[in-house]
C-alpha cells in the first residue's frame, strides 16, 4: 500500500539516486552500500523487481516492511533511489490500510443501491464532473494527503 499511496501523491521522498548496473542475488541488492538499515528504496529499470522495498542487512522486505520477500535474481541497468519517507507519512499509510481493511470492499462494490424487507440503501455515486464522490481511500484521506502531493513523480 505504501507504494500505491506514494504513486497517488506523486511523491517517493527521494533523497538521492544511483544510476548503474545492479544485481539481485539471494534477495539482496548489490551494490547497496548507500542504504541504511531500515531505509526504503525504489528500484526502476529492472525487468523483474521494480518497486519500493526496505533494506535490512538480514534481507530486503516488501514496501510495507512487514515480511521478507523473495526478489528475483537478475542483473539490470537502472536506477535505485534512496528514500527518506517521513514517519508521519508511514503512519498515515497505516491509517489508510486500516480504512481499506474496514471499508474497501464496500467502497468497491458494484451495487449502488439495495432494497429488501422495507429497508432501502443507496451508496454515494459519481459527482457532476464524472469523478467518483463515493467512499474511496483517496477521497476519504484527500486533505491529509494533499500536504505530501507533488506535481510530478520524479
Amino acid at each position: 500500500m505504501l507504494e500505491q499511496v506514494m504513486r497517488h501523491v506523486r511523491n517517493y521522498f527521494i533523497r538521492e539516486h544511483h544510476v548503474g548496473q545492479f544485481s539481485i542475488s539471494d534477495s539482496m541488492l548489490s551494490p547497496h552500500d548507500f542504504l541504511l538499515d531500515g531505509q526504503r528504496f525504489y528500484i526502476t529499470g529492472s525487468f523483474l523487481n521494480d518497486g519500493v522495498y526496505t533494506y535490512h542487512p538480514s534481507g530486503i522486505r516488501d514496501d510495507d516492511d512487514k515480511e521478507e520477500i523473495g526478489l528475483v535474481d537478475e542483473t539490470f541497468d537502472g536506477v535505485v533511489y534512496a528514500l527518506a519517507v517521513p514517519p508521519t507519512f508511514i503512519a498515515l499509510v497505516g491509517e489508510i490500510e486500516e480504512w481499506v481493511g474496514k471499508f474497501g470492499e464496500a467502497a468497491s462494490s458494484p451495487y449502488q443501491s439495495e432494497t429488501f424487507n422495507g429497508y432501502s440503501y443507496t451508496k454515494a455515486s459519481g459527482g457532476s464532473n464524472g469523478e467518483s464522490s463515493g467512499p474511496t481511500w483517496q477521497s476519504n484521506f484527500r486533505s491529509q494527503l494533499n500536504q505530501w502531493r507533488k506535481v510530478s513523480i520524479l
